[in-house]
């Protein structure tokens, strides 16, 4: 079953699941260097490598800073390449707060600062777009090119109408009673997503799959992805802000849909907020444009990062 266009690209803020992780399938290349980074009050799980300028690539939820792989080899052939693992997910630490998008965009900040990086593009995709937003309205000067893949960004744009759609009850899943009915049973529950939202379910492998659960199996881990889902109120209630007093994102700005999932319409989310908008879509593609299509991924960002 497939979900309507905009559900399919919204709701696909999420996975995780529970077994052994392959990690040796999920290695960035030799080049890049591993290291935990304090920044603003937490512990930021980081790779990077490469040299030239810089670029950040943030990933989603259901997935950690491994997602982007592909790219970040590439990328690394003529940039810095800076690959965190959002507060919370992955191996980064587990506060008790800060999932408010405005709070991380401060967490990738301080990121940028300890390995030397005053200025970056910022690459997203999901929950990482809306950090990414974030930090373009907060640190406008410190972000050169922003490129948005396959999520909305709350109180932006169609917000309202997302939020309308029944489909998407999993925004309002969370907080202890939720984590008991989950704990251990993480790939139940979140393989709906992985499936739900591929053009082919099986582009989202096995190992894959094995690989995130195990992440987001770790203790803290599912809460703080209901985190993120809970701060999404407080995220609309900032970006509005932004955009009341006349923000405007004026930065080149590369707005990307997987061409079976948000499409067109991830252009049009930020044309409510950017002045500089360039429509791109992933062929063959669902919500997940890494699994799915990395070759026309890849291709996509790198082109409009080298423009």
């Amino acid at each position: 079953m497939r979900l309507p266009l905009l559900a399919l690209a919204t709701s696909a803020l999420v996975a995780a699941t529970s077994g052994a992780a392959r990690a040796e399938s999920f290695d960035f290349p030799a080049p890049f260097a591993v290291r935990d980074v304090s920044a603003n009050g937490t512990t930021i799980h980081v790779r990077s490598g490469g040299h030239g300028p810089a670029v950040v690539l943030l990933h989603g939820y259901g997935e950690t800073g491994d997602m982007w792989i592909p790219l970040a080899t590439e990328l690394a052939k003529d940039h810095q390449v800076i690959v965190p693992d959002l507060r919370g997910l992955g191996l980064s630490a587990k506060p008790a707060g800060g999932f408010d998008k405005k709070t991380q965009a401060a967490d990738v900040a301080a990121v940028m600062d300890a390995l030397g990086a005053p200025k970056a593009d910022i690459v997203a995709h999901d929950i990482g777009n809306m950090v990414a937003f974030q930090v373009a309205a907060r640190y406008p000067q410190r972000v050169r090119k922003l490129v948005l893949i396959d999520a909305p960004v709350p109180g932006i744009g169609p917000w309202d109408e997302v939020l309308k759609n029944p489909l998407l009850w999993h925004f309002r899943f969370g907080g202890p009673d939720m984590e008991r009915l989950v704990a251990g049973r993480e790939r139940i529950y979140l393989d709906r997503f992985w499936n739900e939202f591929s053009a082919t379910p099986a582009s989202f492998t096995e190992p894959a799959r094995v690989h995130y659960a195990a992440l987001y199996a770790l203790p803290g881990a599912m809460h703080s992805g209901f985190a993120q889902f809970a701060a999404f109120d407080q995220d609309a209630i900032d970006n509005r802000a932004f955009i009341a007093q006349g923000g405007r994102l004026k930065m080149p700005v590369l707005a990307v849909g997987g061409q079976k999932s948000f499409g067109p319409m991830m252009a049009t989310v930020m044309r409510a907020a950017a002045d500089d908008v360039t429509e791109g879509q992933v062929p063959d593609a669902g919500h997940w444009i890494m699994e799915e299509n990395p070759r026309a991924t890849t291709r996509l960002v790198m082109d409009f990062l080298a423009r």
